[in-house]
Parts: structure tokens; sequence; C-alpha cells
């Protein structure tokens, strides 16, 4: 924050260009230009207020979301995946077949490249020992 607080002082009290900012600041200068986008649209200038910290000052700039950005999907059972898929290896059982059972259960749920995914990603986990 101590380089938002410089960045600040030497655009409006010094008058500097945003490229002059950049290279005193040693930051890229569509990131002084992002920096000061946000001061602006929170209502922050030069000098700042009396008494705002550091951490006051990251979340005016930065704020958090209120909320989650949207539902919570649920989970692929990956455990349950491995075992239909070793139990049904006969029957020629495919990912998307248990895909489609997961979306009649979980409407809401991943699509399929993303279930996918998850799944590899467990499975990329499970400690392989040849007996």
């Amino acid at each position: 924050m101590h380089r938002t607080r410089e960045l600040l002082r030497l655009k409006y009290a010094c008058g500097l260009s945003n490229r002059e900012v950049a290279r005193a600041c040693g930051v890229n200068r569509e990131t002084v230009a992002v920096y000061l986008q946000r001061a602006h649209t929170a209502g922050l200038g030069w000098p700042l207020p009396e008494g705002l910290t550091d951490a006051e000052l990251d979340e005016r700039l930065f704020p958090v979301p209120a909320g989650p950005l949207g539902p919570e999907r649920p989970m692929p059972d990956c455990q349950y995946i491995y075992d239909e898929l070793r139990a049904h290896k006969k029957l020629n059982l495919t990912i998307m077949q248990l895909w489609i059972e997961y979306k009649e259960l979980h409407p809401d749920g991943y699509q399929y490249t993303q279930f996918c995914r998850y799944y590899h990603a467990w499975r990329s986990k499970l400690d392989r020992v040849m007996r």
C-alpha cells in the first residue's frame, strides 16, 4: 500500500504523467492507470483523508464482493465414479454415462468438461502400487 500512496502522491501532488509515475514506482503504465481509475471510483484523490490506514486504503481500492459469486455446485463423488468404472469395466461404462447420472441428480451441477477435470485431478492423487 505504500506504493499506492506514492503513486497517488506522484500523480496528483507532483503532476507527473502515468509513464513517469510508472517509472518512479517500478510498475507498469497499465497498473498506474488501473490504480488511478480505482482511486477515482472510490472517491480518493490527493491528499488522502487524514487517518486513512493502509488496510482501509486497500479495502476502498479493492472491495471484496458482498456475497458468493454464484450458487455452490455439488462436487462429483470421485470415489463413486472410480468404483463404478472399475466394477463395470466389462460393460463398457464410460465417464460420460456417469456424468449424465450426476446431471440427473444435480441439474445445476458441473458440465462434462469440468466434471472430468475434477475426476482426473482426484484420480491423479491416488497412490498407485504395482503388485
